[in-house]
């Protein structure tokens, strides 16, 4: 799929501020499943500087530092053109030594994976207890078949958790998250990978944009997991919509911490002073 994206952001302040330099994670990603044929950014206040860099996840940021004039506002527009190319999601060919879990990782990959493997709030490597034991149910379900483990898990919290819009803020501890049964897609994210954490399965926070209703104007930045499937490499989720993730998906960056995957980081000084966050995006498919 062909898809053109404009994401349009604008931060009005309560005073006038200097802005310290930001990190932009709105460059989408360009892998073997994701072409870029077109990027653009605008910001404004025009920025002094700006610099690209590769973070420990293959991500591209930009980083912008500005001049010390006062300004009431910033604005960052992101246009792109973008290809998808996984058409099929389940075509892949795990090792023979990752067709049952719990996986026993050799000892290089285990290291490599460690920051995929823990525990995502409470401080230390420690994972959710309710997400542990969820985890185990689904285990006991599916007989240790990390397939049907992943698919079972994306079917059980698109199936039995509402879907509520919160613009703005931390995703929620994936424990609350499943006792409430409801949360944004960040949420939700989270619960997915905190649950195959806990059951030995590396995963990581997408961000990026999903397709949506073609009919529907109404769009949102959107997050899922991707698991790491020895064989398969990453592999994409997205249980707020149930669905293993194809082409309708567009990944933007993705990190072992939700955190480190907000598409504008930075702060303003005076650090008091509020701020109000307007958007607008559009996705267009193109073929």
């Amino acid at each position: 799929m062909r898809y053109c994206i404009s994401h349009h952001t604008e931060y009005r302040y309560t005073e006038a501020v200097t802005l310290a330099p930001h990190l932009l994670r709105l460059r989408p990603r360009m892998d073997g499943c994701q072409l870029v044929s077109f990027f653009r950014l605008e910001v404004h206040p025009t920025p002094q500087h700006q610099s690209q860099l590769v973070d420990l996840d293959g991500n591209a940021l930009i980083k912008v530092w500005f001049d010390r004039a006062l300004t009431e506002s910033l604005s960052v527009h992101m246009t792109a053109e973008v290809e998808t190319l996984r058409m099929n999601p389940f075509e892949y060919l795990l090792e023979p030594w990752a067709i049952r879990l719990p996986i026993d990782y050799p000892v290089s990959l285990q290291r490599q994976l460690q920051p995929y493997l823990e525990g995502q709030f409470s401080g230390t490597a420690a994972l959710d207890p309710i997400a542990t034991q969820l985890a185990q149910e689904l285990w006991l379900t599916v007989d240790g078949h990390p397939g049907s483990f992943l698919t079972e898990l994306n079917t059980r919290i698109y199936k039995e958790c509402q879907y509520q819009l919160r613009e703005t803020g931390a995703p929620l501890p994936p424990g609350l998250t499943w006792t409430h049964k409801s949360g944004t897609c960040r949420d939700f994210a989270v619960l997915f990978i905190e649950v195959c954490r806990a059951i030995g399965l590396a995963a990581r926070f997408v961000s990026g944009y999903q397709e949506g209703d073609p009919d529907s104007n109404d769009r949102h930045l959107h997050a899922w997991a991707e698991v790491y499937l020895p064989g398969a490499g990453w592999r994409g989720y997205d249980p707020t919509h149930g669905l293993a993730v194809s082409d309708r998906h567009i990944a933007l960056v993705a990190s072992a911490v939700a955190r480190d995957t907000a598409p504008i980081m930075g702060v303003i000084h005076p650090g008091h002073v509020q701020a109000t966050m307007t958007y607008t995006l559009t996705i267009r498919s193109a073929d």
